[in-house]
């Protein structure tokens, strides 16, 4: 390999590195190809959907019970939290019916 390629190489790298990523090869079937690959690519974003996609992963393979109490954190993670919406509705008993 040339001087020019290995330099190449090395700034790929190190912007790669500048990225928070990192390049690594892993071993599998080969019909798993393209969903490592997805996968890979949708860790290597750095959103919402990635963390949660993580943690899923990461507790499908430790093989623990999820943790209790997710329901409610995301019920608190909502954007209606402090909203102070009136949710009361009138009560009616309803109506006459002749049978």
């Amino acid at each position: 390999m040339s001087s020019s390629q290995k330099r190449a190489i090395q700034n790929y790298r190190s912007r790669l590195s500048e990225r928070g990523l990192s390049r690594f090869e892993v071993l599998g079937r080969d019909e798993d190809r393209d969903l490592i690959r997805s996968l890979a690519r949708r860790l290597a974003e750095d959103t919402p959907e990635a963390s949660d996609l993580r943690a899923t992963v990461s507790r499908s393979i430790s093989g623990e019970p999820p943790a209790k109490g997710g329901i409610l954190a995301a019920l608190r993670r909502s954007p209606l939290v402090g909203a102070e919406l009136d949710l009361d509705r009138p009560r009616e008993e309803g109506r006459e019916v002749d049978i």
